[in-house]
């Protein structure tokens, strides 16, 4: 049973950190693209930011700057630092991994930016 975990939100002020982790688990032969998606209420899902396996990085133009997404393939395992937060970046945020050739979402971390 492939799993993905992801912990590290909460509640922080504007202007403030929080670093996301996601861990994959299971019966795993490779990973491929790995990602973080966020959805606000009343909006859709979309991307923040995705990496390859090989390192390459893509951002969404309202996070770039502000934002950086990395991974350890030994540890299967993504990151995503955030800094310098507004409270747009509110919403619950997904992490995506393609593995085994197979797309795989984990359950949604939420985090709050607010004073």
């Amino acid at each position: 049973q492939v799993q993905l975990v992801e912990s590290g939100g909460g509640l922080v002020q504007p202007g403030g950190s929080v670093r996301l982790s996601c861990a994959a688990s299971g019966s795993i032969f490779r990973i491929n693209d790995m990602g973080w998606y966020r959805q606000a209420p009343g909006k859709q899902r979309e991307l923040v930011a995705a990496i390859t396996r090989g390192g390459t990085t893509n951002y969404a133009d309202s996070v770039k700057g502000r934002f950086t997404i990395s991974r350890d393939n030994a540890e299967r395992t993504v990151y995503l630092q955030m800094n310098s937060l507004k409270p747009e970046d509110t919403a619950v945020y997904y992490c995506k991994a393609e593995i085994n050739n197979y797309p795989r979402w984990g359950q949604g971390t939420q985090v709050t930016v607010s004073s």
